[in-house]
């Protein structure tokens, strides 16, 4: 398994923790221990930041963008989603 891969925390109800940097330099999703660190070159403006992240960390965990939701933290760099 690669340091990016999320494929183990895709099942259903899973809640995953991230950590946001907008306005970085290159798309990252990143896993340390227990964090899992998303960077992504959007603005936090107008929600593009979190349609991003949405974006990289359906692909790290191989399901549709449709089955993340953004449970808390829309206005924050600590975000929770959940796996439906």
């Amino acid at each position: 398994m690669s340091k990016n891969s999320l494929t183990d925390l895709a099942s259903t109800g899973t809640i995953i923790w991230v950590r946001v940097t907008p306005n970085a330099r290159a798309n990252t999703v990143v896993r340390e221990n227990d964090t899992i660190k998303v960077g992504v070159t959007a603005p936090p403006a107008e929600g593009q930041a979190n349609a991003a992240v949405m974006l990289l960390l359906s692909k790290a965990l191989g399901v549709p963008k449709s089955r993340l939701v953004l449970v808390r933290g829309a206005k924050s760099r600590d975000k929770q989603f959940r796996v439906d």
